[in-house]
C-alpha cells in the first residue's frame, strides 16, 4: 500500500531516500526553508513528488525522515511543529558531526558515548517515535545496495517496538539486512559507525563500502 513520506531535508541523503520511496510507489515531500530550490528535483521526480516547508512535510507524511545536518536537527524539528510530529515514526538519518575538520580521517562529534544525538532528539520530541537508520552508509548505497558479498547490514534502534518493525520492513524493501539493536541507547554505538565508515573515504577516497554483521 502506498504511503505518504515526509522528508525533513533537501540534500543528497534526502533526495536519495526520497527517490527510493518514489520507486516503491510512495508519495514523497522533500522540504527546506526555501522549498523553491527543490523545483528541479520535483520536475524530474514525477507526479508523486512534492516540495514544501519543514512544517508542510511533517504534516504531509505518515512516516517522516530526518535527513539534515546534525547541528541543525533540533531546530528543524522545532520548525516542523510539534503537532505535526505527534505519534509519528521519524527515521533518523542524522549524525552528530561537528564543524571541525577530520583528524587523520576521523570525524569530530559534538556528542559523547554516554548520550547520542538521537537520544537528545527523542527527549526534545517525546511524542514521536525515532528510529536510527541510514546514518552509516553513503547516499549512493542507501537504496538497493549492490555488493558481491551480498546484502549489507543496517543497524537500527529506537524505543518503540512497532516503529522499529515498520522501519525494518522499509529497509528490507530497500535491500538491507536489518540488525535491530533495541532501545535508543544503542544509538550511542550506531552513530559512531559513521566515523568508521568515513575513514577509508577521507584517507584513500574509498567510499564504496558498507557494513556486514557476520554470524556463526
Amino acid at each position: 500500500m502506498a504511503r505518504k513520506i515526509g522528508i525533513l531535508g533537501s540534500g543528497m541523503v534526502a533526495k536519495a531516500l526520497g527517490n527510493g520511496f518514489l520507486k516503491n510507489g510512495d508519495s514523497v515531500m522533500l522540504s527546506s526553508r526555501t522549498p523553491e530550490k527543490l523545483a528541479e528535483w520535483k520536475a524530474e521526480a514525477g507526479e508523486k513528488a512534492h516540495t514544501g516547508t519543514f512544517a508542510e512535510a511533517a504534516g504531509f507524511g505518515e512516516i517522516l525522515v530526518l535527513a539534515v545536518k546534525g547541528l541543525i536537527a533540533t531546530q528543524v524539528l522545532e520548525m516542523s511543529g510539534p503537532t505535526n510530529l505527534d505519534g509519528k515514526i521519524i527515521i533518523d538519518a542524522t549524525n552528530p558531526r561537528g564543524t571541525e575538520s577530520p583528524e587523520n580521517g576521523v570525524l569530530k562529534f559534538f556528542t559523547n558515548l554516554d548520550e547520542s544525538l538521537m537520544e537528545r532528539l527523542q527527549k526534545a520530541v517525546p511524542s514521536a517515535h525515532f528510529v536510527k537508520a541510514f546514518n552509516s552508509v553513503g547516499s549512493a548505497h542507501m537504496i538497493n545496495p549492490s555488493f558481491k558479498e551480498g546484502r549489507p547490514s543496517m543497524f537500527i534502534c529506537g524505543n518503540n517496538d512497532q516503529a522499529r518493525k515498520r522501519v525494518s520492513e522499509i529497509l528490507d524493501d530497500f535491500g538491507w539486512d536489518v540488525e535491530d539493536m533495541g532501545k535508543a541507547e544503542a544509538a550511542r554505538a550506531i552513530e559512531p559507525l559513521c566515523i568508521l565508515w568515513c575513514i577509508p573515504g577521507f584517507r584513500n577516497n574509498q567510499w564504496n563500502h558498507a557494513f556486514k554483521l557476520l554470524k556463526g
